[in-house]
């Protein structure tokens, strides 16, 4: 059977809700994904979907592994014919990491059929690398190649201009949140009343990245600017738990939206005259300056809720003085060796 996928969404108080493609097992694994990951992961997976089965254009359980090389193919040569070169590694077609995670996306559905047992797949269609010529080797060669590229972080000076660009303390306390605390946009965002702790200046993050929670220390400075915003900005009136909520229009007290804290961010950017400064950039910054400073990288991950060190580790490349001390501290040692070698030769 051929079919076409048609997006249809449901929203509840703006709120996403369900997520479908038109077809009942593509569906019920949306329901499966929506039942355990945040709405914009949901609304990721089904456009990755989306645009699998409108190239492929097979039934699920009828999807072979040459159907997924077609999906390779089609993906790297989709940019307009080839026209648009990618900066980062001088190929055309989609960034390797859009099609690592549209790949992910598209195993996750065939791995949750097959634990289903229900249908006529036997095997997942997507596999997970060519095998490789080294023997030994248990892992095979992976079927993308993801460049290893550190991200940008905003340097002091840029930190004070776009912290003088914001004109609330509701837009000062957001901001700082990242830039001090760490937190994602949407564990911002998510920030309810009973969350703060401003005694011991700890947040409690309730919706973490994977549904882990975690308490993190913040800065002073942050309180105080959120205690300036709760008693003079916040609307009294506000029905909703959530700390961070629109402050003026026909929304006013209602929670803000991922895209009210973007077009803030973005205003302030353009007033500051900054080319960069994203709400994951501010996050970055924020684990960046811990780092030099000398904070623990275990400690950095608790902080960044990082399920696994070695996301943590991107930050021993992104402080700069951190590479520069162990090649110091290590050539001393090799040149301190080579005077007591060469002293005992000559005594």
């Amino acid at each position: 059977m051929r079919w076409s996928p048609r997006f249809r969404r449901t929203l509840q108080d703006r709120e996403l809700v369900t997520v479908a493609l038109g077809h009942p097992l593509v569906d019920d694994y949306l329901g499966f994904v929506a039942a355990r990951a945040r709405p914009n992961t949901l609304l990721a997976v089904a456009f990755d979907l989306k645009v699998f089965f409108s190239i492929i254009e097979n039934d699920p359980d009828q999807v072979t592994r040459a159907d997924v090389f077609a999906f390779l193919k089609a993906q790297r040569s989709s940019n307009e014919e080839g026209k648009i070169v990618r900066l980062e590694d001088g190929e055309t077609g989609l960034s390797a990491r859009t099609i690592a995670r549209r790949l992910s996306s598209v195993s996750g559905l065939f791995a949750y059929l097959l634990a289903r047992g229900d249908t006529a797949l036997k095997v997942n269609p997507v596999p997970h690398g060519l095998a490789s010529r080294r023997p030994g080797r248990r892992r095979g060669v992976p079927l993308i190649r993801t460049p290893l590229t550190l991200p940008r972080v905003l340097a002091p000076s840029e930190v004070d201009l776009l912290m003088s660009a914001l004109r609330t303390h509701r837009d000062r306390a957001m901001v700082e949140s990242m830039l001090l605390g760490g937190l994602r946009r949407c564990e911002v965002l998510g920030l309810r009343l009973g969350d703060v702790n401003a005694g011991e200046r700890r947040l409690f993050i309730t919706h973490g990245k994977g549904g882990r929670q975690r308490i993190v220390p913040v800065s002073a400075r942050f309180f105080t600017t959120l205690g300036r915003y709760l008693g003079e900005e916040r609307p009294q009136t506000s029905a909703s738990d959530q700390i961070f909520v629109v402050l003026k229009g026909p929304r006013r007290g209602r929670p803000l939206s991922s895209d009210g804290l973007d077009e803030i961010l973005d205003s302030a950017r353009r007033r500051a005259g900054l080319a960069h400064g994203s709400c994951h950039e501010l996050r970055h910054t924020c684990f960046t300056r811990l780092r030099e400073a000398g904070m623990a990288l275990e400690a950095i991950q608790a902080q960044a809720g990082h399920a696994s060190i070695e996301s943590t580790r991107i930050y021993l490349h992104l402080a700069n003085d951190w590479l520069e001390h162990e090649y110091l501290r290590a050539a001393e040692a090799i040149e301190a060796e080579a005077v007591a070698t060469a002293e005992a030769v000559s005594s």
